[in-house]
């Protein structure tokens, strides 16, 4: 079996922990190179663009809306478990597979040991790197920059250590929710993120309202109030020109001091009991994966 997921540049946080975790939840010799069985696990990676003769086996993975929605009900797909009860409607699937996010099952792996010296860490959209300053606008708010296309490890440190993680990035809510750091969730600065959070946080019954954040720039001022990506060669070439540079200065403090109002509201963070139910879920529908794909009961 193939493990599959999205590979982005820069990595992504969220997808990079398909990398890691699962070693530590299958068999050593679980995956292969074999494309003709496709492990779809954490991300939105239920999607239409797979070879429909392969068989996809879905395990915690989500429809985000990226792709159109495929045809689930071909008979190439196996699903043991989906992120939420939004991709169960979307594709018409039993509600009773909307369990969690894959991520959650970080719970019942080794952790690193937490970082330090900080209180509140700040996790952008990774897309959010390229397009925003928010390394600079973290500086003058005096919060920690968690940067999501670090190794997983780090930011699972940074995440572990922090009294509070403000973040645009869903995986950074749903890892500091499974490891009980609480969390506020920002609007994304793209519309098209939207949709995979209420998905997510339904499953565990979390009253989800994202908080607005300011711009960290004119770009992306231009992508919140457009709907579009903010890269563009009209957009890039007006809202990093020099004459802009005023007008993004005054846009690294307005959302400096966006954050820091945020660090002091009301986090998020859902029940012991909706984790503990869902972690329980997750691990039985593992359990069943493994019992039907190999003999060979020995965890790595």
């Amino acid at each position: 079996m193939k493990l599959t997921y999205f590979q982005g540049d820069p990595p992504n946080f969220g997808d990079e922990l398909n990398a890691t975790m699962w070693s530590h939840l299958l068999p050593a010799d679980f995956f292969d190179d074999d494309p003709a069985q496709l492990f779809i696990g954490i991300g939105s990676v239920i999607q239409h663009n797979y070879p429909s003769d392969a068989k996809k086996v879905v395990v915690g993975s989500g429809y985000g809306g990226y792709t159109k929605k495929p045809n689930v009900h071909d008979g190439s797909w196996e699903f043991h478990f989906v992120r939420g009860p939004q991709t169960t409607e979307s594709l018409g699937l039993n509600p009773d597979l909307a369990v969690a996010d894959a991520a959650i099952l970080l719970r019942e792996t080794p952790l690193p040991a937490p970082a330090t010296n900080f209180k509140v860490g700040f996790m952008p959209h990774y897309e959010s790197i390229e397009r925003g300053n928010w390394k600079t606008v973290c500086d003058l708010a005096g919060i920690t920059f968690i940067d999501p296309s670090h190794p997983p490890d780090q930011v699972i440190a940074q995440i572990l250590g922090a009294d509070l993680v403000i973040t645009e990035a869903m995986h950074g809510a749903i890892v500091a929710d499974a490891l009980r750091t609480p969390w506020i969730g920002v609007r994304a600065m793209h519309h098209v993120h939207w949709f995979k959070w209420y998905d997510w946080a339904k499953a565990l019954n979390i009253d989800y309202n994202p908080a607005f954040l300011f711009p960290s720039n004119l770009r992306e001022a231009w992508a919140l109030t457009t709907g579009r990506a903010g890269s563009g060669r009209g957009a890039m070439a007006v809202c990093t020109s020099r004459a802009a540079q005023p007008l993004n200065t005054a846009c690294h403090h307005l959302a400096a001091r966006s954050l820091q109002k945020l660090a002091k509201s009301a986090p998020n963070l859902s029940s012991d009991a909706e984790t503990e139910r869902a972690t329980d879920r997750a691990m039985s529908a593992i359990d069943g994966l493994v019992a039907k794909y190999t003999t060979n009961r020995a965890f790595s």
